[in-house]
């Protein structure tokens, strides 16, 4: 039996791994959420690798060089923010229309994704070649980390496009059920990132030192031939998304419907970011080491949190597309699946995290104020990742079925009305120092969770029509 069952796995990997265009609204749903959630996993599991060994080699410049690397990314995350809620929307309509056996329509909503991602970046782009230093400044950087790092925050907002595009595509990918292209490409896009970091950052053969602006530019080559390949893929004859000159016509109908299933979760995750801006604020009372140890410390959490965001990626695709299909019960059963699964992954990496923070963080630092803040924030947020687990998953079914102002409403209330101001309270008034923020985070996040589950049962999701 035991042979069997591991044969069994092991062929299942297979095909999860070989890309087949499996019906995901049919048959056994273990195995659809296992045949997504594989891909996923493995697509986010080097994308947290790459944050791991980027935060290794600009650690080896100093704190001053990770200060500069947490507050740009404080602001970079504000683009992820508006680049995973646009690939919400994008996911959740590709998905309802695989569902409603409607791929014309679906690739037509692609090349509208496009467009829609082209149109926000470039302002951006343009105030981040301008003025780097400036919003170093508005976000509490010393001078030392402003120098240090402008060049960084220039490189990365002025080539956000490339953030953009690989999370919009890669989302029109896992929409289609094709988790496995996603995955490849971000695996060569990351794997470029890892290759090139310590060229550019310490100038090794004919590459220029550039310091920790040399991973902003390792960064934004490696995004960037990634979303060329994507690109690739999606012009080509094959696969179930493919996009042609008459679906890149503008479309202003789709497009703003588009917008409006998207603002939702660009809404969602501005909230959700925005708070963690506010949290880095707070921080950088407390000097560059609190700013530093945080950076570490959230590095090794995202290692454990992208892999787990990507199992919960699959309750989206699952969602839209068996909500096309017409079978919500199933859509139901699937997110619970996602959730159990996700709980027993994280829970496991919690208890590495909690018992061995000061061995981990000490990787990435020998300063001795930025270990001992970064151990007690890895061990403290830890504490939650079982909340974690089914906090993710019910947040991407409400955005898998579109319902993308659900969790925007939650994120609100928990992250500005209740986090903010509970871990202000706990770090400056109450004097637990960066500590209070830790707290303030695990706890919010748990509330968050809580309140998610509550709503889901409701079951509101299921009548939402994109």
């Amino acid at each position: 039996m035991r042979k069997v069952s591991i044969k069994s796995i092991f062929a299942a990997i297979a095909e999860s791994l070989k890309g087949s265009q499996t019906d995901l609204t049919r048959g056994s749903i273990g195995k659809a959420v296992f045949l997504l959630s594989v891909p996923m996993i493995l697509e986010m599991a080097l994308e947290s690798v790459f944050t791991v060994v980027d935060a290794f080699y600009v650690g080896q410049l100093g704190p001053d060089a990770l200060a500069a690397v947490g507050v740009t990314e404080a602001v970079v995350t504000l683009i992820f923010a508006v680049a995973i809620g646009i690939s919400m929307g994008t996911t959740a309509m590709v998905a309802r229309r695989i569902g409603e056996n409607n791929p014309e329509l679906a690739s037509k909503t692609a090349a509208q994704s496009i467009w829609l991602g082209l149109i926000i970046s470039a302002p951006i782009a343009i105030i981040g070649l301008i003025f780097p230093r400036e919003i170093l400044t508005i976000m509490g950087a010393s001078p030392e980390v402003v120098e240090t790092g402008w060049g960084f925050t220039a490189m990365l907002l002025g080539g956000n496009i490339t953030i953009m595009l690989i999370f919009i595509l890669n989302a029109v990918f896992r929409g289609a059920g094709d988790a496995v292209i996603a995955m490849r490409i971000l695996w060569i896009a990351n794997g470029i990132n890892i290759l090139l970091d310590p060229l550019f950052i310490f100038g090794i053969g004919p590459f220029p030192e550039l310091g920790v602006t040399g991973a902003a530019v390792a960064t934004t080559i490696g995004r960037g031939t990634g979303v060329l390949l994507q690109l690739y893929v999606l012009f080509s004859p094959k696969g179930r998304i493919r996009i042609n000159r008459t679906n890149l016509k503008p479309d202003i109908k789709l497009l703003i419907k588009l917008l409006k299933v998207s603002i939702g979760g660009i809404f969602q995750f501005i909230i959700a970011t925005s708070s963690w801006l506010a949290l880095v604020r707070i921080l950088a009372i407390f000097g560059s080491a609190a700013l530093a140890g945080y950076t570490i410390a959230i590095r090794i959490i995202i290692f454990a949190i992208l892999p787990s965001w990507g199992m919960a990626n699959a309750a989206a695709t699952l969602v839209g597309q068996n909500l096309g299909a017409g079978n919500p019960e199933r859509a139901e059963k699937s997110v619970w699946i996602t959730g159990f699964s996700n709980f027993f992954f994280l829970v496991s990496v919690a208890v590495v995290f909690i018992t061995i923070p000061e061995y981990l963080v000490g990787i990435f630092t020998k300063d001795a104020e930025t270990l001992a803040i970064g151990s007690v924030a890895l061990r403290t947020i830890s504490y939650g990742y079982g909340f974690y687990a089914f906090g993710m998953v019910m947040v991407q079914a409400f955005n898998g079925a579109g319902d993308t102002y659900t969790p925007t409403k939650i994120n609100f209330f928990i992250y500005w009305m209740f986090q903010i101001p509970l871990a202000y309270t706990l770090a400056t008034v109450l004097g637990f120092g960066p500590d209070g923020v830790f707290w303030a985070i695990m706890i919010a996040e748990a509330m968050l969770t809580i309140v998610g589950v509550i709503v889901f049962k409701r079951g509101k999701w299921k009548e939402k029509k994109i």
